[in-house]
């Protein structure tokens, strides 16, 4: 039986991941901060699923996905799903802190916590979520932005790392567009994506192996053409929910 351990499941996209690989048959490992949560999910298929309580921020996280892993009995599929943003036009310092103490330490925490593991077993598959914000650095959420592109290439780099050692592990950055969670509660966007439906996609672009997955394809098209737009006008620009 394959072996899934989601970081960031108790709720919005890691949480409909995690319920489509049940339905899948896959053994799920699920880990969060909210104990409730995970009880919870656990009791819709106890047989199946293994959960822990962890916090990315906190050190003491490496040695929990440890545990999750030994009770899970292994993991081939790795994904990490946590993740803060907000918008932040007041630039004030303590959003932006806290926003990189999730998205850049606790990436790494717990990212090098996965590679290690795979190392050792001798391949697997490693995921992340990240986001299309790391395509270009976004006025009304600079923290945000600047750790989504910090996730991009710290994954280029671990794969690069992977192939310089011939490892088996197979990496996958995951970049959605705006999805309707708790993430963006604080305004309107765009092309609004429900959980589920990104979910679906995920999955689809975790079996195919895809090295990176824009979800979806409105958003593969938007970004192909961010990319186009000259720094000097992107920078005369403002984009933002309203």
């Amino acid at each position: 039986m394959k072996k899934v351990i989601i970081i960031g499941a108790t709720s919005g996209i890691g949480y409909e991941v995690a319920k489509g690989y049940l339905k899948l048959g896959w053994h799920v490992g699920v880990a969060g901060r909210r104990k409730e949560a995970l009880e919870e999910f656990r009791s819709t298929a106890p047989d199946l699923v293994e959960i822990q309580e962890l916090d990315v921020t906190k050190e003491d996280a490496p040695e929990k996905l440890q545990l999750l892993i030994d009770k899970l009995g292994g993991m081939d599929l790795f994904l990490l799903s946590s993740g803060v943003g907000s918008q932040n036009i007041a630039l004030k310092a303590d959003i932006e802190i806290n926003t990189a103490k999730t998205n850049v330490d606790g990436f790494i925490r717990m990212v090098t916590a996965a590679f290690n593991y795979f190392r050792e077993k001798g391949g697997g598959h490693l995921a992340v979520i990240s986001s299309i914000a790391g395509t270009k650095g976004l006025g009304a959420a600079p923290a945000y932005s600047a750790t989504k592109r910090f996730q991009n290439s710290y994954i280029n780099a671990l794969a690069q790392l992977s192939h310089m050692e011939k490892l088996n592990i197979t990496f996958t950055d995951i970049r959605p567009g705006f999805v309707q969670t708790d993430l963006l509660k604080d305004g309107n966007y765009p092309l609004l994506m429900k959980p589920d439906h990104v979910a679906e996609r995920i999955i689809r672009a975790l079996k195919k192996k895809k090295r990176i997955a824009m979800i979806d394809n409105r958003y593969a098209i938007l970004v192909f053409f961010w990319r186009m737009i000259p720094l000097w006008l992107w920078e005369r620009m403002p984009v933002k929910s309203k």
